[in-house]
């Protein structure tokens, strides 16, 4: 199954800047126990492994890209929070 044969390039920006609310309301994958672990805590590594897992033979670059984007954003939101913890 190839990535642009689901999705288009909507959901690609919505789920690269907007991970939490498209896994709730966009993915029809069944979530476990894990997967909502994963959400609440570090959705942009969830969407990164849930890419891997499916689309890895189709669209390779797509998941090393996904992999980037998990790595920056999870590490972005935990600069953010720990910079306004600081100011109050």
């Amino acid at each position: 199954m190839d990535f642009w044969d689901v999705h288009g390039l909507f959901f690609l920006f919505f789920v690269t800047f907007f991970p939490r609310l498209t896994m709730l309301f966009a993915v029809t994958v069944p979530f476990g126990w894990l997967a909502w672990l994963g959400w609440l805590l570090a959705p942009h590594l969830t969407v990164a492994i849930l890419a891997t897992t499916y689309y890895w033979h189709t669209n390779p670059i797509l998941c090393i890209i996904s992999w980037f984007f998990a790595f920056a954003g999870t590490g972005g939101e935990t600069k953010v929070v720990q910079l306004v913890v600081r100011r109050y």
